[in-house]
């Protein structure tokens, strides 16, 4: 008898292959047979009758920071609400492990700040009961965890583990080296997918200082890759700075076309965007990369809906590329009114939007979100952007914006798109080919943006409303293309032998809904959460976790090992 019987569903498989009409039995949490139409007669447990529904692959979130949400929530929300089975978390360099007990409060910082996690939520949320990789598996595991994780060993937490506070500091001398190459050999061999790192100005940390993977040099990294290249495991995630749109520094490719080398691995990058001015300037970039993307070695990240941020004026960690706002980070209000008060504050931020293309039109694209003042209100509700506010006050951009959140002591939401709200560049690059979905950051910018629901905007906006591409590519691009890029062994594909990650959803109503506010952390912290419509099932290894977003009760997620077979 089998566990689970799924009929009459209409079964996209993850290949990019023609969708078919069948059925699809489990046992013990893995796909033992695929038919095309009915069932064959089979008795099962429990029987789902999918008339109407795609049933696919569970989607494969690649870019993730759970690390610490998992702690207090082993859901993983809002990411399973989208049909999302599998997450991949320790992106951008920073992670909770590996970490001797010395750099916990640093690691915390740096979390703070790069993640947008409040220290209150981080303090009273995480009970530390790891130092290694391994170890930290196993305790995730060992508490429960709703759907599988594979994570990263980010470069941060390495070079502090062999380096303390120097890290901070300085690249590693010989024998911190070989020490990171110990503790990074040890982590791939307990279960890390690979290595990820940031290089990106506006990734601060600790006491507003670079995180420690900023401060990596070849040497290092020479050192980590060749870890890679022996024992024949992991991928490398990186992030790097990107002042043009749409193409990539020289020594962001230089980076790469080294790593690549070294490590003999490959490589997925953040990311790939066009300039809102030219929805064709992605080009650039690609043709630069085409030497690499084209070989299989470096795989693109792309957006595939508008990156939407949500800040305010007391914590702006979402400008984190803009420098002078730094100085505003972790101050007392009085320290930070006075700063924004100041003229010469005031035209060193404007320096800092004209020269970076990540504020292009930004008055334009800033808009109020909510305000405790009546007269904050009423302006969120017009819907008018700053541009508009300014025109009217006769004043400058940057002197309204300002203006407007003193006088509500910094107490007012903005909202701002920053990538992705240009329609026809986003089409291009879903449609070139050669790119990989992802940029959900669920369980980071808790305050900022809930982005975990891009599969679904994917499968309800591009596939069904614009039909600017088969469903059975989108799943494609969803299932397998990750899970091929980060050697997930049997996962993102509907086949005998696969464990049951299964989606079950209405191709008529799939979408993501507008992401609202809860307050369900610890320390009573608010985050966005993003909930789904039209996803009917989502199945972890063979057990129901979420029917239409009401938990079944279960915890059949796994931490996942880059040595799983």
């Amino acid at each position: 008898m089998h566990d689970l019987m799924i009929e009459n569903a209409v079964i996209v498989d993850g290949t990019g292959a023609d969708r078919f009409t069948g059925s699809v039995a489990v046992s013990d949490g893995v796909i033992v047979d695929v038919c095309e139409g009915a069932a064959r007669g089979e008795l099962a447990e429990k029987r789902i009758d999918a008339e109407g529904l795609v049933l696919s692959p569970g989607f494969i979130d690649p870019h993730t920071h759970y690390d610490a949400q998992i702690a207090w929530d082993p859901l993983l929300t809002s990411s399973p609400w989208h049909g999302v089975t599998t997450v991949v978390q320790g992106n951008c360099g920073v992670g909770l492990a590996p970490l001797p007990p010395e750099m916990r409060e640093i690691a915390v910082w740096d979390l703070v700040h790069v993640e947008d996690i409040p220290y209150q939520t981080l303090h009273d949320g995480i009970e530390w009961q790891w130092e290694t990789y391994g170890e930290y598996l196993d305790v995730m595991q060992a508490r429960g965890v709703g759907i599988n994780v594979a994570g990263f060993v980010p470069l941060t937490p390495i070079r502090q583990s062999a380096m303390g506070e120097a890290s901070l500091e300085r690249p590693g001398n010989d024998e911190e080296i070989d020490r990171m190459k110990q503790i990074y050999r040890q982590s791939l061999r307990d279960g890390g997918f690979g290595l990820s790192m940031t290089f990106f100005d506006g990734h601060i940390g600790y006491e507003g200082r670079p995180v420690a993977c900023r401060l990596t040099d070849r040497r290092e990294l020479g050192a980590l890759c060749e870890v890679m290249r022996e024992e024949g495991l992991g991928t490398t995630e990186i992030t790097f700075n990107q002042p043009e749109l749409g193409s990539i520094l020289d020594e962001s490719l230089d980076i790469l076309n080294f790593v690549s080398e070294a490590s003999g691995r490959a490589i997925t990058y953040l990311a790939m965007v066009n300039h809102p001015r030219d929805p064709k300037s992605y080009l650039k970039g690609a043709k630069k990369l085409a030497h690499l993307i084209d070989s299989g070695k470096v795989l693109p990240q792309i957006p595939v809906k508008p990156v939407t941020q949500n800040f305010n004026l007391k914590g702006p960690q979402a400008l984190g590329y803009c420098k002078t706002l730094h100085q505003v980070f972790d101050q007392p209000l009085s320290k930070q009114l006075e700063l924004y008060k100041d003229p010469e504050f005031r035209a060193s931020v404007q320096r800092d939007l004209d020269n970076n293309e990540l504020a292009y039109r930004f008055y334009d694209r800033l808009r109020i979100l909510d305000g405790k003042r009546e007269s904050t209100k009423a302006r969120a509700a017009s819907g008018k952007s700053l541009a508009e506010f300014a025109k009217e006050q006769g004043k400058s951009g940057i002197d309204c914006w300002f203006d407007i959140a003193i006088e509500d002591d910094l107490d007012v939401e903005f909202v701002y798109q920053t990538l992705g709200f240009e329609e026809e560049g986003t089409r291009n690059l879903i449609n070139d080919g050669r790119f990989m979905p992802g940029l959900s950051d669920g369980g980071a910018h808790v305050a900022t943006l809930n982005d975990t629901g891009y599969s679904t905007h994917f499968l309800g906006h591009w596939v069904r409303e614009e039909q600017a591409i088969r469903l059975e590519e989108a799943v494609r691009m969803l299932s397998s293309l990750p899970a091929d890029h980060f050697g997930i062994a049997r996962r993102g594909r509907i086949k005998q032998g696969n464990h049951a990650d299964l989606v079950l959803f209405d191709p008529d109503t799939v979408m993501d809904k507008v992401p609202e506010y809860v307050t369900d952390m610890p320390a009573s912290g608010r985050r966005l959460v993003t909930r789904a419509k039209g996803i009917h099932k989502t199945i972890v290894n063979g057990e129901v976790l979420y029917v239409d977003e009401e938990h079944q009760g279960t915890l059949p997620g796994r931490m996942l090992r880059s040595t799983d077979t």
